[in-house]
């Protein structure tokens, strides 16, 4: 929780008393439904919690702004970022049901009125969305079949709308068909060994009526 405060030290008391509620949350989750691996539970505030806050160091959402999370598993990067940016609307979805009824009870728990889940596949969501974010759920090329068309016309953001997604390695042949991505080493914000080759990859996509 001392990292959280050092890279957002802006946060609320209801934002911090949030993000605090996080560890007791999941380890209680964790131990009826397996959606965080035993050793990434320890670390839950770097691996999956400062991870996916990662995003907003890149960019800030708005306020109105709308915001899909596909594959949102135990609801990373979606439920941090939820916290962070309370007049944002979030919807997290995964095809686990499992998964999405721990969102829904975590997201309760912490009275997050910004942050619907539900159990969908991400190609059968409805709407158009500011920003896609994920966490690495598949190949850049795969995901961007399943999204494409769901991009909102109307620009908010300094970047364009599109797709911020979490991943890790060497993304060059993965990213060799988007001439428009941009990369960011998450190294250039947090100080932690942890993210030494985590990026955000930012992918602008047109929108498709």
């Amino acid at each position: 929780m001392k990292l959280i405060k050092k890279y957002f030290p802006e946060l609320s008391d209801l934002q911090v008393s949030q993000f605090e509620k996080l560890e007791n949350l999941y380890k209680d989750w964790n131990s009826k439904i397996n959606v965080i691996s035993r050793k990434d539970i320890d670390e839950l505030y770097i691996r999956h919690i400062l991870h996916s806050l990662g995003i907003a160091k890149i960019q800030a959402f708005v306020p109105g702004a709308k915001i899909l999370d596909v594959g949102t598993g135990g609801g990373f990067p979606g439920i941090p970022l939820a916290i962070l940016f309370p007049e944002t609307e979030f919807l997290l979805v995964d095809s686990i049901g499992k998964k999405i009824k721990v969102v829904q009870e975590v997201a309760e728990a912490l009275g997050l009125k910004n942050l619907k889940a539900d159990h969908i596949r991400a190609e059968k969501v409805k709407g158009e969305f500011d920003f896609i974010v994920s966490r690495a759920v598949t190949t850049m090329p795969d995901f961007v079949k399943w999204v494409r068309k769901k991009i909102t016309k109307k620009q908010k953001h300094k970047l364009r709308n599109g797709i911020l997604y979490l991943k890790g390695g060497d993304l060059t042949a993965e990213l060799s068909v988007f001439t428009s991505t941009t990369l960011y080493n998450l190294s250039d914000y947090f100080k932690e060994d942890f993210f030494e080759t985590k990026k955000v990859v930012h992918l602008p996509i047109k929108y498709k009526p």
